[in-house]
This record gives structure tokens, C-alpha cells and sequence, in this order.
């Protein structure tokens, strides 16, 4: 036999497959995203303001990626909030992000960092696996267990209950406090 007809069949063969192959996968949909849900839109690198109902700032969000789900809800990544506060935001961050449909509800999971305002009078953090945050109450919580940080305080506990305006907070249980004295010169 001739090693170009040969040759001629094989891709003849290859190009039936491939087409076979194009015409099975035709008529199937895009695959769903993890959540078994379909994204209306995705929006990458951008900055989302969300205003409560007095029409003034509640919550601003920065992410690579928002995806909206059909029931309007939203899933993030790797967002930032930033809260409003004075004398400056707290900065929420985590690996994964959520946003009710209403914006009432925000859910932020893995590795999730709280941070205040740098400038504040006693500047605190907090460190968590899952947190929710309800901006019109400017109530953080969450019933894992939580380090909190402040100048000379170290806090771990589980569960926690923090009002972001008035900078109070509250741990709900197994709380250890260690107190660490400035050094002075």
C-alpha cells in the first residue's frame, strides 16, 4: 500500500472523529458554575459601592471577580470591604466572598482578615475562617473561633460579636486574654 493513501485515510478518519465529537458537544449548555447555578454576569477587577436606604455609603467592595447568580446574589473572590468608620474604614478581606440579593447579608470565608483604621486611637484586628457582616447595623459575627489583636491585648475566643462604628466588640465563649504591657524606653 501506498504511504500517502495510507497517510490520506488517517487523516480522513481524524477529521470524522473531530467532527463526530463537534456535533455531540453542539447542543450542550455551558457548564454551570461550582454552585450548580448560572452566573447572569461576571465583572473582573472592579470597585462596588453599595448604598444603604438613607442613600448614604454602607459598604464599598473590591474584587478580581464578581459572579451574579440568577437569584441576584453575588459570589467574590478575594474581596476587600471596606466599611465605613471614623476616623477611618475597616478593611474586611477572606479568599471567598458573598452578597445577599438585597446587600443586607455579606459572607466572607477562608482566611478572613478584619483590620481597623491604622490611625484610630487603639487600632484592632481580628482573624477568622468565616465571618458575616450586616452593614446597616455595622455588625460583624461569627461563631468561630477568633483572635483579636489591640496595642498591648491579645484575645482568642469562639464566636464573636463586634458593632465596626463603635469599635466594640464581644467575644461569645472560651475567652483567653493575655495582656502585653508596652515596652518603655
Amino acid at each position: 500500500m501506498n504511504w500517502r493513501l495510507l497517510l490520506g485515510l488517517v487523516l480522513l478518519a481524524a477529521a470524522a472523529a473531530t467532527g463526530w465529537s463537534a456535533w455531540q458537544i453542539r447542543g450542550r449548555e455551558a457548564p454551570a458554575a461550582a454552585t450548580g447555578e448560572r452566573s447572569d454576569y461576571v465583572l473582573r477587577d472592579f470597585e462596588l459601592v453599595i448604598l444603604g436606604k438613607d442613600g448614604l455609603e454602607s459598604v464599598r467592595v473590591q474584587s478580581p471577580e464578581l459572579q451574579r447568580r440568577e437569584d441576584e446574589s453575588m459570589d467574590l473572590e478575594q474581596p476587600l470591604f471596606l466599611a465605613p468608620a471614623e476616623p477611618g474604614p475597616w478593611r474586611l478581606s477572606a479568599e471567598r466572598g458573598w452578597i445577599s440579593a438585597d446587600g443586607e447579608l455579606l459572607r466572607l470565608e477562608g482566611n478572613v482578615a478584619g483590620d481597623s483604621d491604622p490611625a484610630s486611637p487603639a487600632p484592632s484586628s481580628f482573624r477568622t475562617d468565616v465571618l458575616e457582616f450586616l452593614p446597616a447595623q455595622d455588625l460583624a459575627r461569627t461563631d468561630r473561633p477568633v483572635r483579636v489583636t489591640r496595642p498591648g491585648l491579645l484575645q482568642t475566643g469562639n464566636g464573636m460579636e463586634a458593632n465596626l462604628k463603635t469599635r466594640q466588640y464581644r467575644l461569645l465563649s472560651q475567652v483567653r486574654t493575655r495582656y502585653e504591657p508596652s515596652a518603655r524606653p
